[in-house]
């Protein structure tokens, strides 16, 4: 016999104010069925704002829009990839995509990433760092990964979780927060927000 107390794992318990296909998917893998309430936010740094300040305020800003088009908890995120202090966003073309590939190959780069959410227990949040390191690259092979339409509206010009994954040597800290969402941290906010885990199985 149904149990109607019993929660529903199809039923969405989180606003994801982000058209995310890659945090939609976090979400799933660790249960979590989302409705998705993308967001317009201005994206643009403040002066003097740190890349850790400014991705913690559009996640923030992000989850706040998107809980005024929602009743359920909702989470907004963002992610920045730093390079000597200069946030990269996602690419104007394949110059430029190649420029910031040429400057974060055969070297250490920082990803930070930032989830914010907003519910019952107010709004609350956590930024990730994460070292990324990657190989040498030559032209050629950035020429093809550009050719492959992936790196086109990626922050850095580069998903790990993608093709790019090749060109990774080792990273020091969070996967899930490269890819798009920490779910370590994100876990812990759900549910203090009172957002089941594992469809309902993890409270």
């Amino acid at each position: 016999m149904h149990n109607p107390d019993t929660l529903d794992a199809s039923r969405p318990a989180l606003c994801l104010a982000s058209a995310s296909p890659r945090r939609r998917d976090l979400l799933a893998a660790i249960g979590v069925t989302v409705t998705v309430c993308p967001v317009d936010i201005d994206e643009t740094p403040r002066t003097g704002e740190s890349a850790c300040a400014y991705v913690t305020r559009l996640a923030r800003e992000k989850a706040l829009a998107g809980a005024r088009l929602a009743t359920l908890p909702t989470l907004g995120a963002d992610t920045a990839v730093v390079c000597d202090g200069e946030i990269l966003g996602k690419p104007e073309g394949p110059e430029h995509a190649a420029n910031m590939l040429r400057g974060l190959a055969g070297r250490t780069h920082e990803v930070l990433t930032a989830v914010a959410v907003s519910g019952p227990a107010g709004v609350h949040e956590a930024c990730v760092a994460t070292r990324v390191t990657m190989r040498a690259i030559t032209d050629d092979e950035i020429s093809a990964y550009w050719a492959s339409g992936e790196p086109a509206d990626k922050a850095g010009g580069y998903a790990i979780q993608g093709l790019a994954a090749v060109f990774i040597e080792r990273i020091e800290g969070s996967h899930s927060a490269v890819v798009g969402l920490p779910l370590f941290e994100t876990a812990a906010l759900l549910r203090r927000q009172g957002v089941a885990l594992w469809g309902g199985g993890l409270a």
